[in-house]
């Protein structure tokens, strides 16, 4: 497999839309483990690379991003692995959310995906909506987006880009193509096709993707020369295995070092605290004020 021909994808949105299921549609086999119970604390699946439609590409899975219970220092394990296995950075983003009512929460989560990415990041998205079975029987995903503002920002933002599709309950059908999910995977894939060629075949990056591919580079460089009967690919995947761990290692350094000068910094007012309280200048200091 041509590793450098291979379009790397990343798949977004909060915890519950379905972004492993879509993935395994895309595929068209389970690769990505799903999620029934909502559980905040589940890492993303590793990425997946296979030919679909005659094409190689990588899924990237990642945790609930726009989740407002998880914290920063969850996400902070998940978000390098997922940095890690785009590097040198992703070929397409697909924002995902589901076909339901528009409420103030699918709002607030629109928000933060305008937040988080800036505007050229969405040059490169495309918007997936999941639980196609909803869409009212006749409509096209257009029209659904037109009945909310919010969404139609953001697809407008995203070039105009949004496919639909359903993981349970479409299959094929004989009656209307449109609401086939191997209909929709394949406009989705030209889609992205169409987008990269508008992006003159490049991908997002920014300088934290870059330092992460220089280091995956670095390390391939050192796999190569101890290991010469290991393919591209092989030293390729060693490689982002190898980096993906000294980065969590150092986050967690990091993590620990900030904690440490923080107990530092309690115990040292604690003790200050202690000694001025039984101190005669304090106790003056008191009696004055009172």
């Amino acid at each position: 497999m041509d590793v450098s021909n291979t379009r790397r994808i990343v798949l977004l949105g909060k915890t519950g839309v379905g972004k492993s299921s879509l993935a395994n549609t895309i595929l068209g086999e389970a690769h990505f483990k799903i999620n029934h119970f909502n559980d905040s604390k589940m890492h993303c699946s590793p990425a997946v690379t296979k030919f679909v439609n005659r094409r190689s590409i990588t899924l990237i899975d990642t945790p609930g991003f726009f989740d407002s219970v998880k914290s920063e220092e969850e996400l902070k394990p998940e978000k390098v692995r997922c940095t890690t296995e785009c590097a040198p950075g992703p070929h397409a983003f697909l924002i995902v959310l589901k076909v339901e009512k528009f409420t103030e929460q699918e709002k607030e989560v629109i928000s933060k995906i305008c937040e988080y990415f800036p505007e050229n990041a969405l040059q490169y998205a495309v918007v997936v909506f999941t639980h196609g079975d909803q869409l009212p029987e006749g409509m096209k995903m257009e029209e659904y987006v037109a009945q909310s503002q919010g969404l139609s920002d953001l697809v407008k933002k995203c070039g105009g880009r949004c496919h639909v599709v359903d993981n349970k309950y479409w299959k094929t059908s004989e009656e209307d193509d449109y609401r086939s999910n191997q209909f929709q995977v394949a406009e989705l894939l030209n889609t992205i096709d169409k987008m990269v060629m508008e992006n003159k075949r490049g991908y997002y990056t920014d300088e934290k993707l870059q330092e992460v591919e220089r280091k995956i580079q670095k390390e391939e460089e050192r796999i190569r020369q101890s290991s010469a009967k290991m393919s591209q690919e092989e030293i390729r995947n060693q490689a982002r295995s190898n980096v993906f761990k000294n980065q969590v290692n150092n986050a967690v350094q990091t993590w620990i070092r900030r904690l440490m000068g923080f107990t530092v910094i309690a115990g040292l007012f604690v003790t200050v605290s202690a000694v001025l309280i039984n101190s005669k200048f304090w106790r003056e200091f008191c009696w004055y004020r009172s």
